[in-house]
């Protein structure tokens, strides 16, 4: 049985979770925070049967962790394909696996949700991505996309437009490919088609990457020749695709309640803080920005050991000839200290040695003495707001080091979240 030693050695990331009794998998799941959906795993085994069975039979939990919400939908989608967990089925009899296939060898490939039961073994003829965990996500997956790049879904060809290609989910429509009558333009258009399918296969492959720089590209092209209203399209395709990317796959609330965590970072700050007397508030900035435009922050807070939302601050960019991160800090943090808000007991920079050297000038001007870190990437450590600017590491499992983990991530979603908003209302010429 899942025991409280195997929940706090868990990382509070986004990733994808295996339940495991020895060596067997009995559930694969994905979670925007590993350590918090567990946690409701326990909760919910109060009342389910099926959760009950499998916090109870599994004696281990095995974590990956992943960038994004996407990326974690297909791993787990490619996890479940490849060990088949029995309580990854569908909790009823008449339901099995779903997945999503793309009929490849078809002259207009077309895209459909199908049962595991109606697929043939060995077929060379489409390709499946999955199984989904439910109905819901396979369908919203396969609408999100069909927005961003239209595909026909019709298994026979007509001599009529089909309705989505009214619409422009179906474009260019195969019915209207197929009643083209000039030879050069209906080989352009069947390439068109075909290159959609190419690029919605690189997606579920988690290609993203590649066409967002695409999109890029054309919209810059599209709005240096000041074709507005094509540009508007590719935005809009840009903001689908990146919410895709980046928006949780499914809202949970981020919970830490482990009071231990919290006593363990006090410890080991005070190696290099001796002044620390208590950790009641702590304050973590992030920034966030695309080439220099719709430049935000996020100021996140964590009370008594607690996320406390309540707390949040937002700040959007006033000075838009600021050209560094640098800068944007010195900014917002100068901001926020003309605010008569609570001082923190502890501050925390996404970032390294020059981004806490930035908060400790920041600090001095305001002539405030508050201890502070930043936390570098690749691997995570932490760097001390000292002269020396000394780099700590810490194991993957220590509680307090991810308690600090916790409010980097947490800051960027948040700042990454306003960012998008920004963008969304505002972004085109």
């Amino acid at each position: 049985m899942i025991n409280k030693k195997i929940i706090n050695n868990l990382p509070s990331t986004i990733g994808v979770y295996l339940f495991k009794k020895n060596q067997e998998i009995l559930y694969i799941g994905k979670s925007v925070n590993i350590k918090a959906r567990i946690k409701s795993h326990i909760e919910n085994a109060k009342l389910n049967k099926k959760e009950y069975l499998i916090v109870n039979q599994a004696d281990n939990i095995e974590t990956i962790a992943v960038e994004t919400e996407f990326q974690a939908l297909l791993l787990e989608s490619e996890l479940i394909k490849k060990y088949r967990p029995k309580y990854n089925v569908i909790w009823k009899d008449d339901k099995s696996y779903l997945y999503i296939t793309i009929t490849i060898n078809d002259e207009y490939p077309k895209i459909f949700l199908v049962r595991k039961h109606d697929i043939k073994e060995n077929n060379k003829k489409a390709l499946y991505f999955g199984p989904f965990s439910s109905t819901k996500i396979a369908e919203n997956l396969i609408s999100e996309i069909r927005k961003i790049i239209p595909f026909c879904t019709e298994k026979k060809l007509s001599n009529k437009p089909c309705f989505y290609s009214k619409i422009g989910l179906c474009h260019p429509c195969p019915n209207i490919i197929e009643n083209t009558k000039d030879k050069e333009v209906k080989k352009q258009l069947k390439r068109q088609y075909k290159n959609n399918i190419k690029k919605i296969i690189d997606i579920f492959n988690g290609k993203i990457t590649r066409i967002l720089d695409d999109f890029y590209k054309k919209l810059k092209k599209l709005t240096s020749e000041e074709n507005y209203e094509k540009a508007i399209e590719i935005r809009d395709k840009i903001f689908r695709l990146e919410k895709l990317l980046n928006n949780p796959i499914q809202e949970e609330e981020i919970i830490n309640d482990d009071h231990k965590s919290l006593i363990l970072l006090l410890s080991e700050l005070k190696k290099y803080f001796p002044q620390i007397k208590k950790l009641s508030r702590i304050e973590c900035y992030d920034i966030s920005n695309l080439q220099n435009q719709f430049q935000v922050a996020s100021m996140v807070v964590m009370t008594e050991g607690k996320i406390d939302k309540k707390e949040y601050k937002r700040f959007k960019i006033k000075n838009h000839n600021l050209s560094s991160d640098f800068e944007r800090i010195k900014e917002v943090l100068e901001r926020r200290f003309k605010n008569d808000w609570p001082l923190p007991d502890l501050l925390v920079i996404d970032g390294g040695r020059p981004q806490v050297n930035i908060v400790l000038e920041i600090l001095k001007n305001f002539n405030k003495d508050i201890p502070v870190i930043g936390i570098a990437k690749n691997p995570d450590r932490l760097i001390i707001g000292q002269e020396n600017f000394l780099t700590v590491k810490f194991p993957q499992t220590h509680k307090g080091f991810n308690l600090i983990r916790l409010l980097r991530d947490e800051a960027h979603r948040f700042a990454k979240k306003y960012h998008l908003k920004i963008r969304n209302k505002n972004f085109l010429i």
